[in-house]
């Protein structure tokens, strides 16, 4: 079996303008069979989530690849430190703010981690009141967790 590439798949979503549950499946067994393997392939899973159309299957599936890829893979296992939270909060925030998975990614890291950096406690909070009022969004800064 040949291994796609976490770059390759997202350019093919890109190219098809959705990802379909074959894409998925895909996704699952041929590209990130073992998770996510480094902040580049988080970074461009994210920024596929926001550039074209996905199922709530995809959400889930992205959400506990980034969890299990930052709380786990990442060291201090079982921990979030200041860097790793600044580059986070920077990956979910895009250039316009979160989208709710991004916000969701945010709250589940918080929860599924022994212990995370204050900022981005913070910043899934307020990831969160962005995704859930967006009469606020042009008013709201985030902390990047610097």
């Amino acid at each position: 079996m040949t291994q796609i590439s976490v770059e390759q798949f997202c350019n093919h979503a890109v190219s098809a303008g959705a990802i379909s549950p074959e894409d998925l499946l895909a996704l699952k067994r041929e590209v990130t069979p073992d998770g996510i393997t480094c902040r580049e392939e988080a970074d461009l899973l994210i920024a596929l989530e926001r550039a074209v159309p996905s199922s709530t299957d995809f959400a889930d599936y992205l959400v506990a690849l980034v969890v299990d890829y930052v709380v786990w893979v990442e060291r201090s296992t079982g921990y979030v430190d200041r860097e790793t939270a600044g580059w986070l909060a920077a990956s979910i925030s895009g250039r316009s703010g979160p989208s709710p998975v991004g916000a969701r990614i945010a709250q589940e890291i918080v929860r599924e981690a022994q212990g995370s950096a204050e900022a981005l406690t913070a910043f899934a909070l307020e990831a969160n009141r962005w995704v859930r009022e967006p009469a606020s969004r042009s008013r709201m800064h985030f902390a990047l967790a610097a």
